[in-house]
């Protein structure tokens, strides 16, 4: 059984190299004549280089995987559609030094901080992330018409897909990071875990239904009353802290319309406002160990940052954990102190663009300052440095993704972030024990009331 996106892109120029523009309040759009790369063969629908590198250890893009693997039937767990790829090389730490050109601070930092334990095996790369064709054709509409809105806080003009197919700047980068396509329904019940120094844990459980307005079929701007994402968020387990729900109404302007979160409470049988949720206050199911802007490693207004694009570059990023994703390995298989279990870890080195974030004079946030590198063929953060008041890397922050081939579109198996003081991580996303993300629900926008969560309480 296979599934075809008719894509067939022809390699043509050198790839993009580094580039630097300051932010400006509002920037002119690509010009017909330059969006012309993204259908010639000079750039990919989203803007990246579509051939491979001078050595070819990054292969040319095709279109991501085209067929369904053997053996797959839509409604299974996605099985890996690389299952003979052997391990090519193993980063520790006493190579890690060969290759600190291709490595990011944190990932470099988990070497000292762990350096009889860490170790990054480097696989083949497989440009493997493919996505509708009506995504590309907006991705590539939406080059000339899409604009920031004043001071960066919003988009204007775009539909569907990524805004900005060929980046100004580092804000309109992080901007296709948010407005990524994932779907426009996400139904997905995942497990969370903290481990202790020493590696105890407790498995927290929790079921989440996001809708997308921006990424349905026919969506614009426009059309979403300023509404990117609606989330409802209940834990299931432990006993003790199920029950909890969380209601979360992300604006796309959020300085024009502030998120507005809600909580209930089952002990308290109350449904409260919730203004906390959002920036560098303690994420859901973390216990304490990420933000509640880390949550798909960076959502939320952009305002308290200055974004600088630095450029572009190789990098060896995680991709296609379909380890982590395999209901064969149980969550124990992953979970160790200090970090979770590297041997059911992919990197495969690929090309990202980076971005810089720069706290504001005038402005808090306990990261005073953030790297983001983002994957050239998704828009996704696959990694993330953050940094303390001091400016010393604190908290490392990865994103293990897969091609949900059968969408088709690449999304997350498992993010984590590691703190490099206490020596504590936080895992979330993990589906291998029974658990599972489904993208065929239809949900009403009656579901993302303070009322539905009442009735929820009250069941």
């Amino acid at each position: 059984m296979k599934k075809s996106l008719s894509l067939t892109w022809i390699s043509a120029c050198t790839f993009i190299l580094a580039v630097f523009f300051a932010v400006a309040a509002v920037e002119a759009k690509v010009s017909a004549e330059e969006a012309k790369k993204l259908t010639d063969g000079t750039l990919t629908p989203f803007g990246a280089d579509p051939k491979g590198n001078e050595d070819g250890t990054i292969p040319p893009w095709t279109g991501g995987i085209t067929e369904w693997p053997a053996g797959y039937t839509k409604g299974m767990r996605h099985v890996d559609p690389f299952p003979g790829d052997p391990v090519l090389f193993t980063i520790t730490a006493a190579n890690a030094s060969e290759y600190m050109d291709k490595l990011s601070a944190g990932q470099l930092a988990m070497f000292q901080r762990y350096p009889n334990t860490w170790k990054m095996n480097v696989y083949p790369t497989r440009r493997s992330a493919s996505y509708p064709q009506r995504i590309y054709d907006f991705a590539i509409q939406n080059a000339t018409t899409a604009e920031l809105a004043e001071g960066g806080n919003g988009v204007l003009n775009a539909a569907e897909s990524i805004p900005f197919p060929i980046p100004k700047n580092g804000m309109e980068c992080i901007w296709n990071h948010l407005m990524r396509f994932r779907n426009h329904t996400i139904l997905r019940e995942y497990a969370s875990v903290a481990p202790t120094s020493t590696g105890a844990y407790t498995v927290m459980t929790v079921r989440e239904q996001i809708l997308l307005p921006y990424n349905a079929p026919g969506a614009t701007v426009a059309t979403i009353d300023n509404k990117l994402i609606l989330f409802l968020q209940e834990v299931t387990a432990p006993a003790r802290l199920a029950g909890q729900i969380l209601l979360v109404h992300e604006t796309l302007d959020q300085i024009r319309e502030p998120r507005s979160a809600w909580t209930y409470n089952p002990g308290q049988r109350r449904v409260r406002l919730a203004p906390q949720i959002a920036y560098d206050n303690p994420g859901t199911a973390s216990d304490g160990q990420r933000t509640s802007d880390q949550l798909d490693m960076y959502n939320g207004a952009p305002d308290r940052y200055d974004w600088t694009l630095v450029g572009k570059k190789e990098m060896y990023i995680p991709y296609n954990a379909y380890k982590l994703h395999s209901d064969r390995y149980k969550i124990s298989d992953i979970i160790q102190a200090g970090h979770v279990n590297p041997d059911l870890l992919r990197y495969e080195l690929h090309r990202v663009w980076v971005v810089e974030a720069n706290l504001k004079a005038g402005t808090r946030h306990i990261y005073a300052k953030r790297v983001f590198h983002l994957d050239e063929d998704t828009w996704s953060i696959v990694v993330a440095d953050n940094y303390d008041a001091r400016l010393e890397i604190w908290r490392p922050q990865e994103n293990h993704q897969i091609s949900y081939y059968d969408m088709p579109l690449f999304g997350t198996t498992m993010e984590v972030v590691c703190d490099l003081q206490n020596g504590r991580y936080v895992a979330l996303g993990m589906t291998n024990e029974g658990l599972t993300w489904s993208f065929e629900e239809d949900f009403p926008l009656e579901m993302f009331t303070p009322a539905q969560l009442r009735r929820m309480g009250r069941r």
